[in-house]
């Protein structure tokens, strides 16, 4: 099993391959992942940062992408938890982390602020690191 955060899941919808890189591992994020991820595309569109038709795709790489929502019991407290350790203000990269300490897998992030924050809590992967991986504990 392998968290997903908001920023490697854009990478990969924004992917000619999409998420392919990423067969054969189960994949998972909190259901925040659904609204972020549309929200920077929009954004990057009205920014015109990536043409309309770019995104669109990509919103349908999201929408048709192998990551299943989960939300274990405790998400919430144990995102806060975190956030508060971190000195973070928001909760919404804590529960990226927190998902992963609660499946007791990695996850995966393009994002350094978040990858420092999390290294504390739970294995942090980048894309450069999957065929790396430890084995599962």
């Amino acid at each position: 099993m392998l968290v997903l955060d908001a920023s490697a899941a854009l990478a990969a919808c924004l992917a000619q391959d999409g998420f392919d890189r990423l067969s054969g591992e189960e994949l998972v994020a909190p259901p925040l992942l659904w609204s972020e991820v549309p929200s920077v595309l929009h954004e990057q569109v009205w920014r015109r940062a990536v043409p309309e038709p770019v995104a669109r795709a990509a919103l349908e790489r999201l929408i048709e992408a192998p990551v299943s929502p989960k939300r274990p019991a405790g998400l919430l407290r144990e995102a806060w938890r975190v956030a508060d350790e971190l000195g973070w203000a928001k909760t919404y990269d804590a529960e990226y982390v927190a998902l992963a300490r609660l499946q007791r897998c990695p996850l995966l992030t393009l994002d350094g602020r978040l990858r420092r924050g999390a290294s504390r809590f739970v294995e942090v992967l980048g894309p450069t690191q999957l065929g790396r991986r430890r084995p599962p504990r």
